[in-house]
């Protein structure tokens, strides 16, 4: 089986945690020995499609066209969309309305978390869905003290200085103002945000909050993977104010780095990540402000050892493979082309009995003739 692994814009989201997921298929589809390619113009057996652009859409009602099937990841919801960049709010309605074209092409969907296939469902989507993590490489993300201690140095914050971190683009919805008054409120604290996107796509107050200039807070940018390892090694809390998620990729890898870690309580966490069991959760920038104080002095327990068990529940392995993910993925295609395959064989069976029904009266007819 060969698999076209089709993503438009490859470059442009290569820095997101869509352009990791995509990477996480890539490596486990080589470590398994399952050929794949990239090219559209090769032949395959079935298209893998991670993304909604017009290119996608095409590639898959080609594939429908000549009978090949299609597997759509849906990475990407109308809720997730909103507060994003200039006039989301405004299109979102005509952007779930284009996805939920797209993703019906798919014979089959996948999405990342039990929450965000609800979602889809509701949109009236009747093909079969399955929810599986996007994953992460937990043994690249545990704790190294020696890129943690490079970490501090880079930024120049010292062993004293509580460091909190955040990780996202530059868009409303990943909780970047709630971050940004934090870092106002409790200027005690370091804190330091990790994520990029063009602030030419936000609206002003996005852009007026990454240009504040506060002693206490930096925004790092796009930086490589392992200097964010670096620093989710040297911090000291792992701050996500996310609004929504389909997923939310960081708060696994914090918690693999076995770093104390304060999320927004949204529904997307719910089955996973429970309010001081392994995690502790925020309603708002009061209740986020109290907890940080707590977490950063002491007065709440450290749950990082149960937090670093979150990926053992979630991506449904004791020592987490980025293979793993990508083999469920494979069984899913497996089935779902056995599926197709059995179908087809019925209807050729249909068609032989038909033949044979016929030729058996062209038969009979023909004696009568002779006969007469």
């Amino acid at each position: 089986m060969k698999i076209l692994l089709y993503t438009e814009l490859q470059k442009s989201i290569e820095k997101s945690g869509l352009g990791k997921a995509i990477k996480h298929q890539m490596q486990a589809l080589k470590e398994n020995n399952i050929e794949y390619t990239t090219d559209p113009n090769d032949d395959y057996d079935l298209v893998h499609i991670n993304f909604y652009g017009l290119k996608s859409f095409m590639i898959a009602k080609e594939a429908k066209r000549k009978g090949k099937k299609v597997i759509y990841h849906a990475h990407s919801t109308e809720e997730d969309f909103r507060n994003s960049f200039k006039l989301s709010n405004q299109v979102a309605p005509l952007f779930k309305k284009w996805i939920t074209t797209c993703y019906s092409l798919g014979d089959h969907i996948l999405t990342p978390t039990p929450y965000s296939k609800k979602l889809l469902e509701g949109y009236g989507l009747e093909n079969p869905i399955t929810a599986i993590s996007n994953g992460i490489d937990v043994k690249f993300f545990e704790k190294n003290e020696k890129l943690g201690k490079e970490f501090r140095k880079k930024y120049k914050y010292k062993d004293t200085d509580k460091v909190i971190m955040g990780v996202g683009l530059y868009i409303e919805r990943k909780g970047i103002l709630d971050f940004v008054e934090l870092a106002k409120r409790l200027p005690q604290y370091k804190f330091i945000w990790f994520g990029y996107s063009n602030l030419a796509y936000s609206p002003k107050k996005i852009s007026d909050a990454v240009n504040t200039k506060l002693d206490n807070l930096i925004f790092a940018g796009y930086v490589e993977p392992e200097v964010l390892r670096g620093a989710y090694s040297g911090c000291d809390l792992y701050l996500f104010p996310t609004l929504e998620e389909t997923e939310g990729i960081p708060i696994i890898e914090a918690c693999a780095a076995k770093i104390p870690a304060l999320i927004r309580d949204i529904p997307v966490f719910d089955e996973w990540l429970n309010d001081g069991v392994n995690v502790y959760k925020a309603k708002d920038i009061d209740e986020f402000e109290d907890k940080v104080k707590k977490i950063l002095e002491g007065e709440l327990p450290s749950l990082v050892d149960e937090g670093y068990n979150i990926y053992k529940k979630v991506l449904s392995s004791p020592s987490f493979e980025m293979v793993q993910n990508e083999k469920k993925i494979k069984e899913e295609e497996a089935k779902i082309i056995e599926k197709y395959r059995l179908k087809e064989e019925k209807e050729l069976e249909k068609l032989k009995l038909k033949l044979e029904k016929l030729k058996l009266k062209e038969e009979q007819k023909t004696g009568n003739n002779i006969e007469n």
